[in-house]
């Protein structure tokens, strides 16, 4: 592809780097920027900016959060014994946007993967694990997707809490195998969370 500006091409380069995104869409978005406004792009830019250095971790349970306690675990009408096991922030989304589950969630940021280098060690489980183990936490829903990362994941997990008086439970696998929550209907997805299933018999069906 041939740029009749280095900085045309410059910006094409960095907009192709999100993920979904080739040079020809990168292409296409910036020639959009470029015929807008100049300070809608000052908006855009100022508002990644302040996001990438403002932006928190809940201290309690890892979701992307505005202040040191997201708006979910800081919500005093949610079950703050029943903790629903995620991947990342879109689960977080694609879970509360059922308006099905009145809990609160545990964010790993990932799954365990050994292939690609990441291990217990790099996810936030031992937290999950230590608010196990301090008491108060009734039960715990694994919402893994449905892959061989994300079972041995759950695996790891309730190996480590097996022994504690929670109850561990899984969602209904209407979920379809391989499938990552994001992409799920809400109406499926809130019903895999209504009718989730102890954890002991998913493993024996699998």
């Amino acid at each position: 592809m041939e740029f009749s500006s280095k900085l045309l091409e410059k910006a094409v380069n960095e907009m192709s780097q999100l993920p979904g995104i080739g040079k020809r869409t990168a292409l296409r978005l910036v020639l959009h920027l470029l015929k807008q406004p100049q300070e809608q792009t000052q908006y855009l830019s100022q508002a990644l900016t302040t996001m990438r250095e403002d932006i928190k971790h809940c201290t309690s349970c890892n979701n992307i959060s505005d202040y040191d306690l997201c708006e979910i675990c800081s919500n005093t009408n949610r079950n703050h014994q029943i903790i629903c096991v995620v991947e990342d922030i879109r689960d977080v989304m694609a879970i509360e946007n059922t308006g099905q589950f009145k809990g609160i969630y545990h964010v790993l940021g990932g799954k365990i993967s050994p292939i690609d280098g990441v291990g217990p060690s790099q996810l936030h489980i031992n937290p999950l694990i230590e608010k196990v183990k301090q008491g108060g936490v009734r039960e715990i829903i694994f919402a893994l997707s449905s892959t061989m990362e994300g079972d041995t994941t759950n695996f790891y997990i309730y190996k480590q809490i097996m022994d504690y008086p929670v109850e561990l439970s899984t969602i209904a696998r209407g979920i379809s195998v391989g499938d990552e929550l994001e992409y799920a209907d809400e109406v499926t997805l809130g019903r895999s969370i209504l009718q989730r299933v102890p954890f002991e018999k998913s493993m024996v069906k699998n």
